[in-house]
């Protein structure tokens, strides 16, 4: 687990510790041993859960002090990068350059020029979990600019016609600890080309345990 130290001045992102069930719920569909990336990682928490699943982690994040006692585990692999201003993390001379994962974790994070490239890093079979704020979270609580939440429907048009859609909701959250108008999406993206008519990517397993 993360240290010991005193979290009250911490943002209150970074004070939350449990990761989030939607999260918990999809992680298992991630290819045993494989490895995923936790982009705008915060405090780990999802690094920490989904190496306790047995997964390899890449974790990234602008800050990553609070990373700090998972720097000598062999399978995660901390990286330092502001994903705004330095240059395309996943294409040259990007620390993550040419890099593909078998999936894909971003929580309470969004920066529109990322999201094309989330699709490229996924590896066939790679699945995409993704989880923030939408339109209307404005009349609740931060955050309220409209660069940093999704549209309505946002998330199914990244996905149509790369990934299968496990799961989508969208709506007010009122439980757990940032609540708001939360847009959530599971989906996995095509292992090869579609034996389907109309070119759709094969259906997937909606519940984890189903694929063993």
């Amino acid at each position: 687990m993360a240290n010991n130290s005193d979290t009250t001045e911490m943002p209150r992102h970074l004070r939350i510790t449990d990761p989030s069930p939607w999260v918990v719920r999809f992680a298992p569909l991630i290819r045993a041993g494989g490895t995923a990336l936790d982009l705008a990682c915060g405090g780990g928490r999802h690094t920490r859960h989904l190496l306790g699943l047995g997964r390899k982690v890449v974790a990234l994040d602008r800050s990553t002090e609070a990373m700090e006692d998972l720097a000598s585990n062999p399978d995660c692999q901390v990286v330092n990068a502001d994903l705004e201003q330095d240059a395309p993390v996943f294409q040259k001379p990007g620390k993550l350059a040419g890099c593909t994962f078998d999936g894909v974790i971003v929580v309470n994070y969004l920066h529109r020029p990322l999201l094309a490239s989330l699709l490229d890093v996924l590896a066939p079979g790679g699945v995409l979990i993704y989880e923030t704020f939408a339109r209307g979270n404005e009349r609740f609580t931060r955050p309220r600019n409209p660069d940093h939440l999704l549209k309505s429907g946002e998330l199914l048009a990244l996905a149509e016609g790369t990934l299968q859609v496990v799961a989508y909701e969208h709506g007010i959250i009122e439980k757990g600890p940032l609540p708001g108008v939360i847009q959530r999406l599971c989906a996995i993206k095509a292992e090869g080309a579609s034996r389907r008519d109309d070119g759709e990517p094969e259906p997937r397993h909606v519940h984890p345990e189903n694929t063993d």
